[in-house]
């Protein structure tokens, strides 16, 4: 299994594309301000997913998906800002915080199931 075949790298992907889309919408004033963080903490999500399977131990891997944790609330800040200066529509909000707070669980429960015992088969 690669990182790619995980639901909640697929998630996170389609959040990065969908940032991108909207972020193309923004004031040109923007484009190296607010926009470029939005795009940024975006992408840091799944490729952080991706740099820990990239890794050898178990506790790096967990580490990597500690920072991608990290900037789905990076980026609900960034969205959060985004609302409130009136660039991204509050339906676009919405949906995209509900997906943010989805990958969220997604991510807890792969780092809950890593750090997990593996049980010993005896005979």
């Amino acid at each position: 299994m690669t990182y790619e075949d995980l639901d909640v790298f697929k998630l996170a992907h389609r959040v990065v594309l969908e940032v991108y889309q909207l972020s193309k919408k923004f004031p040109a004033e923007e484009r190296f301000r607010l926009n470029d963080q939005l795009c940024r903490s975006a992408a840091s999500i799944p490729a952080n997913i991706a740099e820990g399977y990239g890794r050898f131990s178990l506790k790096e891997r967990v580490q990597f998906l500690y920072i991608a944790r990290g900037s789905i609330e990076e980026l609900k800040y960034h969205l959060l800002l985004a609302k409130d200066l009136g660039y991204l529509p509050i339906n676009n909000f919405a949906d995209l915080r509900s997906r943010l707070d989805n990958t969220a669980r997604m991510l807890n429960g792969l780092i809950s199931s890593i750090k997990r015992p593996k049980s010993k088969v005896t005979k």
